[in-house]
């Protein structure tokens, strides 16, 4: 078996000390965060997609919410002192965040935005997001994701 390539992400948690888990999954086009989270048998309410919005000020916001939920647009806004937030196009993940649809992670962007994890993650032992890119998922404590991205926790789902 190949030595795993390293990801911005994993390089990022490599050089802080934060313990992870590696799960691959077959992937030859995305569909959705709940599709990955059926590939691996795991429970929605753990598996974490990662979504980036503009705000009013210019400057862009990321958030991690649980793959079968919905953001908030105004709850979102709320969190990080702007007015409004809307979703970045999918054609510009890639020049923010350096990852691409599927395999967008908090961990390791191009630059440190404001980051948001909703507040359910803390009920969680250990949490998946990408892993910096399709096929690949990492597996940590939500207080680690927390540590690596410089993000705090919010309520910023809209109500089921």
């Amino acid at each position: 078996m190949g030595k795993e390539v390293k990801t911005n992400a994993m390089r990022m948690l490599d050089r802080q000390k934060i313990p992870y888990e590696l799960m691959n999954y077959e992937c030859e086009e995305f569909v959705d965060g709940m599709d990955v989270a059926d590939k691996l048998g795991q429970d929605y309410e753990m598996t974490f997609k990662t979504l980036v919005t503009l705000g009013k000020s210019g400057n862009y916001y990321v958030y991690a919410i649980p793959v079968h939920r919905e953001l908030d647009m105004k709850k979102a806004a709320r969190a990080v002192g702007e007015k409004h937030v809307e979703m970045v196009p999918v054609k510009e993940i890639n020049k923010v965040t350096g990852y691409i649809r599927g395999g967008c992670t908090p961990i390791g962007m191009k630059k440190q935005y404001t980051t948001v994890i909703h507040e359910s993650a803390k009920q969680q032992d250990k949490i998946a997001v990408s892993g910096g890119r399709r096929g690949v998922q990492i597996l940590l404590q939500p207080e680690d994701l927390a540590k690596a991205s410089g993000a705090t926790f919010a309520d910023i789902i809209k109500e089921e």
